[in-house]
């Protein structure tokens, strides 16, 4: 593979150079780089469970507060493929030290953030310097281990992949709770330092490659599209869609953006996206299936926290244990069903997966706020279990028909699309949200009139006088709370039918003849 197909990945090879059975301080270069992956794992979950205090302390509505993990998710899916590009271009340790330095740095901000406006600008900042890490730490593990020990060094680094996201919502909530909700940002400090020193003491670095090439046309215009398409997202509801010279602004840059680049792809030479990997239907099919994974699972952690804390009155700590069992399902299953790889058809492994992930959708769909913590455990659970069977299975069959050659451009592709999958599911089950509350709460109180039986039961037993003005805020405030909760059934069951609606994409995938040795931690995270 050129140096420019794999700038373009985001995924950077191992050194051949470095790949020496015996490697001086490989346990402290471990740690170190293991540190920096839970560091940035820990990202991806822990400010879910603070959101309503941020909300809180940011003055902001229940749409915008979404964007703190919308503006992350997407900062980290723009830089992300070109991290490969810079690692060759720069030095791979000196790349890994400028993304450990900048992301601690951009915790602090957002620590430190007093309006909405400041702590999402630094969450961009620290999804553009978290983006590297991961593929840094696993290109640097890669190299430190034999051939032969590679398998256990992958599944060190997916343990750490993973531990991250188990362990954020109860830490956040512990921290949340007995200290601040600034403190989910500021514990990155201790940990980042640790990381970094740990760096500049053991890892060597490699040769800058000033020939490194990256399509720059390609990559920005993608970014640009990316980017309007996300602001148009965020900022539709609240700006009644295309009714604002904002929001139509943002959809024509989206639409021109995304034009340019796919007249670029498929008529320019080593652009950054090669077209030849979509000739390969399981890699699309795999795409395809990946951001509808990304859609439905992302989404559905964000909308639990508000769920938990403002509709069932759950303290932040509670609210982060009972979401903790999510992630020990994911865990658990990925170690199973990675042993299942190969011996079981992927497909079934697969329909398992959505299988799981819709029926606890559906079963969430039935949810009030007297739902009992058992039952959202085994659901979160469930849902957990759902992901794991789907991760390394589809990782599998994506590229188990791809050339070889294609494999590091295919990675990257396949990461941007959980990253926007996730994003787009949260921005749009946000806007839903909002828009289904207004609605159920205008019809509901359609039906709010003199002559309602229950109405007249309720004051007739002094419950609510709707005469006074203390009742008429009682009374609206039981409509918006019903109205409420029927919007967030409204979303479950959207994001169970559309987890429905890929199932049947399962079933154009189609098996090879022998899967390729390949290293599925690659594309986990």
């Amino acid at each position: 593979m050129s140096a420019s197909a794999t700038a373009s990945a985001g995924q950077i090879p191992a050194s051949p150079a470095t790949a020496a059975p015996k490697i001086a301080n490989r346990g402290a270069i471990t740690a170190c780089v293991i540190l920096a992956v839970i560091m940035q794992a820990l990202d991806t979950t822990i400010a879910n469970i603070a959101l309503p205090h941020i909300q809180g302390s940011v003055s902001a509505s229940q749409d915008q507060i979404n964007w703190v993990l919308t503006s992350y998710i997407v900062a980290a899916a723009i830089m992300t493929p070109p991290s490969g590009f810079l690692a060759a271009r720069f030095g791979r340790k000196r790349l890994l030290l400028v993304s450990i330095i900048g992301f601690v740095i951009a915790s602090m901000l957002c620590g430190m953030a007093q309006s909405l406006v400041q702590i999402v600008g630094f969450r961009l900042l620290q999804g553009v310097f978290g983006a590297a890490l991961v593929p840094l730490a696993q290109s640097i593990m890669l190299d430190i281990y034999t051939p032969e020990e590679r398998g256990g060094a992958m599944a060190i680094f997916g343990v750490a992949v993973m531990v991250g996201p188990v362990l954020g919502p109860v830490i956040g909530g512990w921290l949340t709770d007995h200290i601040s909700w600034r403190w989910i940002f500021y514990i990155n400090l201790p940990i980042g330092l640790i990381a970094m020193f740990g760096v500049m003491a053991f890892v060597t670095e490699t040769k800058a490659n000033a020939g490194a090439r990256l399509d720059w046309l390609g990559f920005g215009m993608l970014s640009l599209a990316i980017g309007a398409l996300q602001m148009f997202l965020d900022r539709g509801e609240q700006l009644d869609w295309f009714s604002s010279r904002e929001i139509q602004l943002e959809a024509l840059i989206c639409a021109c953006a995304f034009y340019i680049f796919l007249v670029h792809t498929f008529t320019g030479k080593d652009t950054f996206v090669k077209p030849r990997l979509f000739v390969d239907r399981n890699f699309t099919v795999g795409v395809v299936l990946m951001s509808s994974v990304g859609l439905s699972y992302y989404a559905a952690m964000a909308l639990m926290t508000p769920y938990l804390q403002s509709l069932m009155g759950y303290p932040v700590v509670t609210a982060g244990l009972v979401m903790g069992p999510r992630g020990i399902g994911t865990m658990v299953c990925m170690f199973v069903v990675g042993r299942m790889v190969g011996k079981v058809d992927t497909r079934l492994l697969l329909l398992v997966g959505f299988g799981l992930t819709a029926w606890s959708l559906y079963d969430m769909t039935g949810w009030t706020p007297d739902v009992s913590q058992q039952r959202i455990i085994v659901t979160g659970f469930v849902q957990g279990s759902g992901l794991g069977f789907l991760f390394v299975p589809l990782t599998t069959v994506t590229f188990q028909t791809l050339d070889p050659s294609l494999r590091g451009d295919g990675t990257g592709l396949y990461n941007l699309s959980r990253n926007i999958g996730s994003s787009v599911g949260i921005s749009m089950t946000s806007a839903l949200l909002s828009e289904n509350i207004q609605a159920n709460h205008a019809d509901i109180a359609s039906h709010i009139t003199p002559y309602n039986q229950a109405l007249q039961v309720m004051a007739r037993a002094k419950i609510i006088d709707p005469m006074s003005a203390a009742g008429q805020t009682m009374l609206d405030g039981l409509v918006t709370r019903q109205a409420t909760i029927i919007a967030y059934i409204d979303d479950f069951k959207l994001m169970m039918l559309l987890t429905l609606a890929a199932m049947p994409l399962v079933f154009l995938l189609k098996r090879a003849a022998r899967p390729p040795q390949m290293d599925h931690s690659a594309v986990m995270e």
